[in-house]
C-alpha cells in the first residue's frame, strides 16, 4: 500500500466498503481533494497484532470500521478453521461493550463466521471483557472475539481475539491471522440483518453469566465477618461493569456499595472522563478518585473507593487514611493480592511448593522477595496478559497451581477459570481483604506497611518519554548498548552504573540483541525476545542494601519509550531519594532527553 497511488487506494475502498456512511465520507474527502486526510486514513492498513485491532472509528484502511471488521473476521475464520480441530462445530464466542458501533461489529463478526457454517455463541447485550474468555473455556469454543477498546478514548474501538485455550493470542497466531486477513479481503457479508435468526447463532448469555458468577463464588472467602461493616463507593467509569460488580458484592454477602451515579451506567461519550486510560496520570484515576468518587465517598463516609475501567477488566482502589485519600499503585495492589492468595493457599494445608504466582517482568519484584522467604514459586514473563495467561497454563501443565497473576498496569487474574485480567473479580477480592482486615482491627494501608516490614520496602516510579521519530529511538538504544563496559567479556558494552549504583545484571530481550548476563555460559535470555526494544537492568549500592530494577522498552502502540523503575531496601527514605537520581541519570545521560527533544508527561 505504501507505493500504490492514492487514487487506487480510494477506489478500492469505495469498491469494497458495504457501509453507505463511511463510503460517502471517503467520496466527500476525495471530491474536496483532502489529500492529507486521505493519506492518513488510506496509506497504511491498521495492523493486526497480539492485541487484535484497535484504532479510531472512521472510514479508511488505517481505521476501525465495518469493512475492516468484516475482513478481519473472514481472515480469522479461515485461520481458525485451518488450525483448530472441529472449529465449525465447537464454534466461536463473540461479545461487545457499550462503545459506538460495538453491537453492530459484534454482529458483523458473527455474520462472517456464520457465512462459513461456523457456530457462533453471540452474547446478548453488554458484557465485560472477561466474559468472553470465560465463555471460550466453558463452551470449549475454537476462539473468542470481544469488541472493545477498553480504556481508550471515546473515538476508538477494537477487536480482541482469544485462542482456543481462552487466552489472548500470541505468536505465531498473530502473524498467521494477519496473513489470512490479507487473503480474504473481498467481503462475503455486507450486513448483519439475518444473524440473530440464523440457526447457527446461539444465545447462551444467561447460562454463561450464571457460570461466571459461580466461578466468583469459588473466590469468595468462606469466613463470615460477623458484625464487620465496611463502606465502599464504586465507579464503573461510564462502562459495563456495574451490574457485574454489584452481583459480585451479593455473592460476597456484602451490603451494596454506593455507586458514583454520574459514572454508573454505560455511556459511550464518557462525559466525565477526558481519557479513560488508567496509565495516564492526570486523567482517569485523578478524575475517578479526586473528584466524583471521592466526593461521593466523603458524603457517604466510605472508607474505600473501588473502580473498574470501562470494559471492567482492570481495577484500582483508594483508601481514606485519616482524612487523606491514598490511591494504591498497581504494584501495591498486586502485592496485597499475592499475599492474600498465599495466606489462603497456606491455610488449605496444600504443599506451598506447588503454589505458583506469575507477574510481568516490568512489575514489582516484591512478590519475588516474598516467594524466596515463603517458599512458593514465582515466575515472571513478558508484558501483557497474553503472556501471563499462557505462562500460567504452562505452569499448570508442570504440576503447579496458579491462582493469581498480575501486571503493574492494574490488571489482576484470579482462579483457574479465566486466564486473563478481571476487574470484577479483583473488586470482590479487594473488598473481602478490606473486610477481613477490619475484623482484625486494621486497614489495607496498614497491612501493606506490615508487608514492607516483613519483605522490605519497595517503591515504583514508572513513566515514559515521548518520541515521534523512530530514528531517534533507534539511536537512543544504540547508545545505551555501546556506552559502558558491562558485559565486555561477552563483547557487550552496556552502562555499568546509574544513579550512583553499580549495575549488576543486564537482560536484553530485544530481537537481534538477546543477552542475559546472569545466564552463564550461554548468556541467552530465558524469556522470549520482543520485536520492540526492551532492556532490564538490576543495580545496587556498594554501601547499603538499596537496589533498583529498571526496565526500558518501546511501546508497540504509542510513540513512547516507557520505563519501569522500582527501588527497594530497608531504608524507606533512602529508597525514595534513590529513585529521583536514577530518573535524572536516565533522562540526562541515557536518553539525552533535552538534546533529542523528548517529551515528558
Amino acid at each position: 500500500m505504501m507505493s500504490a497511488p492514492l487514487e487506487d487506494l480510494v477506489r478500492e475502498w469505495l469498491r469494497l466498503d458495504p457501509n453507505e456512511s463511511t463510503r460517502k465520507d471517503v467520496e466527500q474527502l476525495w471530491n474536496k481533494n483532502a489529500i492529507g486526510e486521505l493519506e492518513r486514513r488510506m496509506r497504511t492498513r491498521i495492523e493486526f497484532g497480539t492485541a487484535g485491532l484497535r484504532g479510531k472509528m472512521e472510514a479508511g484502511w488505517s481505521r476501525m470500521n465495518d469493512l475492516i471488521v468484516i475482513q478481519a473476521s473472514q481472515g480469522l475464520c479461515a485461520y481458525v478453521l485451518e488450525h483448530v480441530d472441529n472449529a465449525a462445530t465447537r464454534g466461536v464466542v463473540v461479545g461487545h461493550d457499550h462503545r459506538y458501533n460495538s453491537e453492530r461489529w459484534a454482529q458483523l463478526t458473527a455474520a462472517a463466521f456464520i457465512a462459513n457454517n461456523v457456530k457462533v455463541y453471540l452474547h446478548n447485550g453488554l458484557v465485560h471483557t472477561p466474559m468472553v474468555p470465560f465463555s471460550v473455556k466453558a463452551l470449549n469454543a475454537a476462539c473468542g472475539v470481544m469488541i472493545t477498546a477498553s480504556h481508550n478514548p471515546k473515538q476508538d474501538n477494537g477487536y480482541k481475539v482469544y485462542w482456543e485455550n481462552a487466552v489472548q493470542i500470541i505468536g505465531p497466531h498473530d502473524v498467521g491471522i494477519a496473513q489470512s486477513i490479507m487473503q480474504h479481503l473481498e467481503p462475503r457479508v455486507h450486513d448483519a440483518s439475518q444473524v440473530i435468526e440464523s440457526a447457527l447463532c446461539i444465545d447462551c448469555t444467561e447460562e454463561m453469566k450464571k457460570g461466571y458468577f459461580h466461578s466468583l463464588s469459588n473466590l469468595h472467602a468462606k469466613t463470615l465477618f460477623d458484625g464487620v461493616s465496611v463502606a465502599f463507593v464504586n465507579t464503573s467509569m461510564h462502562g459495563v461493569g456495574d451490574p457485574f460488580t454489584s452481583q459480585a458484592f451479593e455473592i460476597a454477602r456484602f451490603s451494596p456499595y454506593t455507586p458514583v451515579k454520574e459514572q454508573q451506567h454505560p455511556d459511550p461519550e464518557f462525559p466525565t472522563v477526558k481519557f479513560p486510560n488508567p496509565e495516564e496520570k492526570g486523567n482517569h484515576w485523578v478524575t475517578c478518585f479526586q473528584d466524583l468518587a471521592i466526593a461521593t465517598a466523603n458524603a457517604k463516609g466510605a472508607s474505600y473507593v473501588l473502580a473498574q475501567d470501562p470494559d471492567a477488566d482492570r481495577f484500582s482502589a483508594a483508601e481514606n487514611c485519616d482524612g487523606k485519600w491514598v490511591t494504591f499503585t498497581g504494584d501495591q495492589l498486586g502485592t496485597l493480592f499475592a499475599y492474600h492468595v498465599f495466606e489462603t493457599y497456606k491455610a488449605s494445608s496444600k504443599p506451598i511448593g506447588r503454589l505458583a504466582i506469575v507477574a510481568s517482568t516490568v512489575s514489582s519484584k516484591m512478590i519475588e522477595a516474598m516467594a524466596q522467604i515463603e517458599g512458593f514459586h514465582f515466575v515472571d514473563c513478558l508484558t501483557g496478559f497474553k503472556f501471563i495467561g499462557n505462562t500460567a497454563l504452562y505452569l499448570v501443565q508442570a504440576g503447579y497451581e496458579v491462582p493469581f497473576g498480575y501486571e503493574e498496569a492494574i490488571g489482576y487474574m484470579f482462579g483457574s477459570e479465566i486466564r486473563d485480567k478481571d476487574g470484577v473479580a479483583a473488586t470482590m477480592v479487594f473488598a473481602q481483604l478490606a473486610a477481613s482486615l477490619r475484623a482484625r482491627g486494621t486497614t489495607v494501608s496498614a497491612h501493606l506497611q506490615e508487608l514492607y516490614r516483613r519483605y522490605g520496602y519497595f517503591e515504583t516510579s514508572n513513566s515514559y518519554f515521548v518520541c515521534t521519530d523512530p530514528l531517534v529511538i533507534e539511536n537512543i538504544f544504540r547508545k545505551i548498548r555501546s556506552s559502558g563496559d558491562m558485559g565486555s567479556s561477552q563483547g557487550r558494552s552496556y552502562p555499568s552504573s546509574i544513579g550512583g549504583l553499580q549495575i549488576r545484571s543486564v537482560v536484553d530481550l530485544t530481537e537481534g540483541h538477546g543477552y542475559d548476563s546472569t545466564n552463564v555460559p550461554t548468556y541467552q535470555p530465558k524469556l522470549p525476545l520482543s520485536l520492540g526494544h526492551m532492556i532490564q537492568f538490576r543495580a545496587s549500592s556498594d554501601t547499603d542494601d538499596s537496589r533498583i530494577v529498571l526496565t526500558i522498552r518501546t511501546s508497540g502502540t504509542e510513540p513512547k519509550i516507557k520505563y519501569y523503575l522500582e527501588g527497594s531496601g530497608s531504608n524507606r527514605q533512602a529508597v525514595h531519594s534513590l529513585l529521583g537520581g536514577v530518573v535524572d541519570d536516565l533522562a540526562e545521560d541515557w536518553m539525552n532527553a533535552a538534546e533529542n527533544g523528548l517529551g515528558r508527561p
